[in-house]
């Protein structure tokens, strides 16, 4: 649970995720990156956009639902990262509401493993290896885990 975590988890996440802030349209960037290597992940997920898994992901790259969604998830993984503070009572709250409705999407509960590797990939390719050191690798971890943990849950009710 998001509420589990400690002050250092969450000031490193927080530090790591600032400079990912500072590359210029860092939503698409990091987000389209991100996606490319769930689908490598999971093609099955591509369902969810409206493509089946023989479509190649240049073509779900280009479509507008692909790259609005990919966006959107770094726009929401940023609110989430920013109430790892004062907000993480509510945060709580807030991913389990995520979590039911993505229920209607069509995300399995499977997916979101995968999706913690892509993001520690992303990251640590978009940062680099010095500034996404084991420590802060570990605590993206950490923090994505209780993200997912809290979404999962509201899934299974």
């Amino acid at each position: 649970m998001v509420v589990d975590m400690s002050y250092k988890t969450c000031c490193s996440v927080i530090d790591s995720w600032e400079q990912i802030r500072s590359i210029e349209n860092y939503e698409d960037k990091v987000g389209t990156k991100l996606f490319i290597k769930f689908f490598d992940l999971e093609p099955e997920a591509r369902r969810i956009f409206g493509f089946r898994e023989r479509h190649s992901l240049d073509d779900l790259v280009k479509s507008r639902p692909f790259y609005k969604h990919a966006a959107y998830f770094i726009q929401m993984l940023d609110k989430a990262i920013g109430m790892l503070g004062p907000d993480i009572e509510m945060l709580t709250d807030i991913l389990m509401e995520l979590g039911k409705k993505h229920v209607s999407y069509g995300v399995e509960p499977e997916f979101f493993p995968s999706m913690g590797r892509s993001l520690i990939a992303t990251l640590e390719e978009t940062l680099g290896k010095e500034k996404f050191d084991v420590e802060t690798r570990n605590c993206w971890v950490e923090v994505y885990g209780a993200l997912s943990y809290d979404m999962i849950r509201a899934q299974k009710m």
